[in-house]
């Protein structure tokens, strides 16, 4: 009776042999516009890391590390406290972001998972995940540095953790949710408080993961410029103990020194730029090598 049926028949010879070849013409118009836009892609980021790569080379030198950034119209010189400035607001950031990002990440694992607060909690985080850096510059600058009457280092490494920390918060639950079950309930099952099973059992199952989500954070703020410019600003000379004042730093010494009119300061600015795009690309690639294990598992 199917076959009989003309709304279940196979449709004639004819009329699939029309319809085969333009299904292929279908897939090759697309296969070839997927093909060129990857290649587009390909084009204009190379021509971006090949400029870089040659124009930052030609800065490279002893003196780079060694030696502060000069003054206007001076020679010679480095960024030795830009790179200083930025491991001390980086440090800053991602050690006041992590407990914060796992924690409630744990929360929102462990804890909360399908109540209404962590519902709100989880919309706020991806509003945070997003939001412009400027924004959270300018907000840092209200709170810290208006009050403060300067610049510190301090303020920027709070604008940083605050960048930082819905990354982490994220990566740590999406990490903890892939920890099977039956783990807990083993736990469970032996007499164990959830805050036990959580440190002993979940926490350690979830470790390379978690490392993961702060390595990434950490790659995320190591660029910033805008909250910065608002924060720690710039100095050309070392920074006080006490991190008040401007402080140097990476991200803004190159956004300062690129639009200058001194050839010496542009190519510091090619220089430091080199130095952070390795420095990124080295921490995207030991949290893709740490990661590894997690996803085998």
């Amino acid at each position: 009776m199917d076959a009989a049926n003309p709304m279940t028949a196979a449709p004639p010879l004819a009329q699939r042999s029309r319809v085969r070849p333009s299904r292929r013409t279908a897939d090759r118009v697309l296969r070839t516009a997927c093909l060129l836009a990857t290649l587009l892609g390909a084009v204009v980021l190379g021509s971006i890391l090949l400029m870089l790569i040659v124009e930052g080379l030609r800065g490279l030198s002893p003196a780079l590390f060694t030696h502060p950034t000069p003054g206007p119209g001076s020679e010679g010189g480095g960024i030795a406290n830009a790179i200083l400035g930025s491991l001390v607001l980086t440090t800053i950031g991602i050690v006041v972001a992590t407990p914060i990002g796992v924690m409630a990440g744990t929360f929102l694992a462990e804890y909360g998972r399908t109540s209404k607060l962590a519902d709100v909690i989880r919309f706020l985080n991806d509003i945070l995940l997003s939001a412009p850096s400027i924004l959270i510059g300018l907000f840092v600058y209200t709170l810290m540095v208006r009050p403060m009457g300067t610049y510190s280092g301090w303020a920027g490494g709070v604008a940083l953790a605050i960048i930082a920390t819905p990354v982490i918060v994220r990566t740590t639950e999406d990490m903890l949710r892939l920890v099977p079950g039956t783990l807990r309930e083993a736990g469970a099952a032996l007499g164990a408080p959830a805050s036990i099973v959580i440190r002993s059992v979940t926490w350690r199952a979830a470790s390379a993961g978690i490392v993961t989500g702060v390595i990434l954070a950490l790659a995320r703020i190591a660029g910033e410029t805008a909250p910065l410019l608002f924060t720690a600003l710039n100095n050309n000379s070392w920074f006080n103990a006490n991190l008040m004042g401007g402080i140097a730093n990476l991200p803004v010494m190159i956004y300062q020194f690129a639009l200058s009119p001194y050839p010496n300061w542009q190519q510091l600015a090619w220089a430091g730029a080199l130095l952070i795009t390795v420095t990124i690309l080295a921490l995207s690639v030991i949290a893709r090598v740490v990661i590894k294990p997690q996803r085998a598992r």
